[in-house]
């Protein structure tokens, strides 16, 4: 766990690629993506369907390490239509089951042709951007200048080089010219987009069990 202090707000950053907030009892996460093998199926792409329940145990096993009152998943919570199977749906029902906090979903791009399934479904959703203190939660990064936007979609990464390795890990995103913090997918089918470091900007690499947090070394003046 890494903790952070963003615009007088503490954030913890989870190595299970999530952000619990303790001032608010709130559980961030983005881009779950269930039901993502089976869209692949759908496509005759031979994929095993087991990491949605895989996903949502993790997801379960998280939410039962703090006393929540919220669970903010910030967009994409299914893959597409191919992905509403009953199987995938009888998992999700089984999770709600088991959560004993407020769901909200906003409606990510993956969620938005599902909206009037998933409101069927007793899912809370939200179709904008959500205020809270000095918080701006949001599916697709929504920079402001007085808040600070923490949203999904991006699925960070980073790699890291050394002499013997060269890996490319899920991160947290810290832009604090733009106020933007993205978070990494919380889906384990879901890939990743590499981002560079720059000046003011920090990447909390998750690694294992711990979040370490990598900035741009400064250029030495000769």
């Amino acid at each position: 766990m890494k903790k952070i202090n963003v615009f007088g707000v503490d954030l913890q950053l989870l190595p299970e690629k999530a952000i619990y907030i303790d001032s608010l009892k709130s559980l961030l996460v983005a881009d779950i993506h269930l039901g993502k093998s089976e869209t692949f199926q759908a496509l005759g792409v031979p994929i095993p369907n087991a990491v949605n329940q895989q996903t949502l145990d993790r997801l379960q096993a998280l939410c039962s390490q703090f006393e929540l009152k919220n669970l903010v998943i910030l967009g994409d919570l299914f893959h597409s239509r191919f992905a509403l199977v009953d199987e995938v749906l009888d998992h999700w029902r089984h999770f709600l089951n088991t959560v004993h906090a407020n769901v909200q979903l906003i409606i990510g791009n993956h969620d938005r042709s599902l909206i009037s399934t998933l409101k069927a479904l007793s899912i809370h959703c939200v179709t904008e951007a959500i205020h809270v203190d000095r918080l701006l939660l949001s599916h697709e990064p929504f920079p402001q200048q007085n808040y600070l936007n923490i949203c999904g979609h991006v699925h960070p990464c980073f790699r890291v080089k050394t002499r013997l390795d060269n890996l490319r890990l899920p991160c947290f995103y810290l832009d604090n010219g733009q106020n933007l913090l993205m978070l990494p997918s919380f889906g384990e089918f879901t890939g990743g987009y590499e981002v560079k470091l720059k000046p003011n900007s920090t990447a909390y690499v998750v690694v294992e069990n711990s979040v370490i947090s990598f900035e741009e070394k400064p250029n030495r003046k000769l």
